[in-house]
């Protein structure tokens, strides 16, 4: 699959690597090529973050994708459903930094000793390559480029879709940017 991926979506693949590296993460997840697209400037899914009105909150993106990996990769979603069982999800992670450190519920080692060699892409990132194959095919494009990566990001329940979401970024509007058109009948969404 990856011979179909465009030097943008490579890219973003690569800088998701990179990503799970830094945090000393052995997994590269589906925040991770979040991450490394808001990184990138000059391609496709570039553009249609601008042009919804992205670049210049980043930054939040940033911050919420980093307080769900606080809460353990735990959406806000998933949180509030928590609290309503009366389930504090903030006084529970408050707990556990307090006796392991801050970042103890990411599962991120901070030594990095244990974590030479390669990364390994999580089940959502693979969710997500995989997702961005089919909606390349449904838009019949030849090559899968980082808008598809993009899309299909916003096409899954999670954490990066409702960071986006909350930014405005959805699939339709995505859509409408990228091909002019609203979403077309679902077979694209499907997933």
């Amino acid at each position: 699959m990856f011979e179909r991926f465009t030097s943008d979506a490579r890219a973003v693949v690569q800088g998701a690597v990179e990503h799970a590296e830094r945090i000393g993460s052995r997994w590269v997840g589906a925040e991770c090529l979040l991450l490394a697209l808001l990184d990138r400037e000059g391609g496709r899914a570039s553009f249609a973050l601008a042009s919804l009105g992205l670049a210049d909150r980043k930054e939040p993106v940033r911050a919420a994708l980093a307080d769900a990996r606080r809460r353990a990769g735990l959406s806000q979603a998933e949180a509030d459903a928590l609290a309503g069982l009366g389930i504090d999800v903030s006084d529970i992670v408050s707990r556990v930094e307090e006796v392991h450190g801050v970042g103890a519920m990411s599962g991120d080692r901070q030594d990095g000793g244990w974590l030479s060699g390669r990364r390994l892409f999580d089940r959502d990132a693979k969710d997500v390559l995989e997702r961005c194959l089919r909606i390349a095919v449904a838009h019949r494009d030849r090559r899968i480029g980082d808008e598809h990566i993009l899309l299909a990001l916003v096409t899954r329940l999670g954490v990066p879709s409702e960071v986006l979401a909350d930014q405005g970024v959805t699939y339709e509007a995505l859509n409408r940017v990228l091909y002019g058109e609203g979403e077309r009948g679902g077979e694209a969404k499907a997933g």
